[in-house]
């Protein structure tokens, strides 16, 4: 259907190499995108995945191995990008520190909200909430220009209910795991934030709405997607490809008359 068709459109992916960047950025570019992809690792892997995709949908794609804190080489990475690419037209804003207890369980830092590290608060603060902030803004000068523009923050179900520790219970009492309170409160930013930008910047032809996917498979251990399950209506994960058609909706001008809004992709988590 022509209206879920992203040819011409150049999308923007922050945390591009993560887990849920790559699934997007290859359901953009199977929809004719081409992509700008962001994210602050050193390896190789984002360059040879870009690669990949390119040959494969037969669009142009860009990768920055950028820091979205650094305000300098955001600048740097958005004035190459429109050099080559001549604009904008979508922003998705996915790069975030969020402790995955089915990815990295055993770094897991096994404290309470009491005693939460003051340094692991202030490096979240900096990239999900000032970081989003900084790049966010820079896009933003560069669609006021085209004067059209579509941005895709991506929040949590944190951001709309408090965790279940019940979930993350894998341990004796003395030494259970939490879910830590800096990805709830930075992540909490994310819907008010997108409702400020889509009343401040309607009628100047940009969009702004949040996606929040929830429990993505990656990596869990038995234990976790036995517990997840038992919370979840739907009674299990998430595919990561069953985000490809929210996110494509969001994208594309398939939703040409959403803004401020909050699409929630979780199972059902957030209806009870």
């Amino acid at each position: 259907m022509n209206e879920f068709s992203l040819e011409k459109k150049v999308a923007l992916i922050t945390g591009a190499n993560g887990l849920i960047g790559r699934e997007i950025s290859d359901a953009l570019a199977s929809f004719s995108a081409s992509l700008i992809l962001i994210d602050n690792t050193e390896s190789p892997e984002l360059d040879n995945y870009a690669k990949n995709l390119s040959e494969k949908y037969l669009v142009k794609i860009k990768v920055f191995h950028t820091n979205i804190t650094d305000i300098n080489e955001i600048k740097q990475a958005i004035a190459e990008s429109v050099l080559y690419f001549g604009k904008i037209d979508i922003l998705i804003n996915l790069a975030a520190i969020d402790a995955k207890f089915d990815e990295n369980i055993n770094d897991m830092p096994k404290t309470a909200f009491e005693d939460f590290p003051i340094d692991l608060w202030n490096k979240s603060v900096e990239v999900n909430m000032t970081g989003t902030f900084i790049i966010t803004q820079q896009v933003a000068k560069q669609m006021l220009i085209q004067k059209s523009g579509n941005i895709i923050n991506v929040a949590s179900t944190y951001s709309l209910v408090s965790p279940n520790q019940n979930l993350y219970n894998f341990n004796e009492e003395d030494n259970q795991l939490f879910k830590p309170i800096d990805y709830v409160a930075t992540k909490s930013m994310i819907p008010n934030f997108t409702r400020y930008l889509a009343t401040f910047y309607g009628k100047k032809g940009i969009r702004v709405n949040t996606i929040v996917p929830h429990g993505v498979l990656n990596n869990a251990s038995n234990e976790f997607i036995e517990n997840f399950a038992k919370l979840s209506p739907l009674g299990r994960m998430c595919n990561k490809d069953e985000l490809r058609g929210p996110f494509i909706f969001l994208a594309s001008d398939a939703s040409s008359y959403m803004t401020g809004s909050t699409l929630v992709v979780d199972g059902g988590w957030t209806a009870w």
